[in-house]
């Protein structure tokens, strides 16, 4: 299962998307034979490359904020 196709939601595969629609569209009995599983594969996989990225942003992004609040703690220990 995939996540709803929205191009706006998901630029890096938006061709992908695209092309998968098109498929379907053009294919409306085929595709439950097969016929657009070329790339369903290929959107899976960009949506999987699209979510690593996310979650490496996600984790910089704790990390700063962890930092933070680690150096907050430390000054709010120093200075009752």
């Amino acid at each position: 299962m995939h996540p709803p196709l929205t191009l706006h939601r998901h630029p890096m595969c938006a061709e992908i998307i695209e092309q998968f629609q098109k498929c379907h569209l053009d294919h409306p009995v085929k595709k439950f034979f097969g016929e657009c599983t070329e790339l369903k594969i290929k959107l899976d996989r960009c949506f999987r490359a699209e979510k690593a990225l996310k979650r490496k942003a996600n984790f910089e992004q704790s990390k700063k904020l962890r930092e933070r609040l680690q150096a907050y703690r430390r000054e709010t220990a120093e200075n009752p």
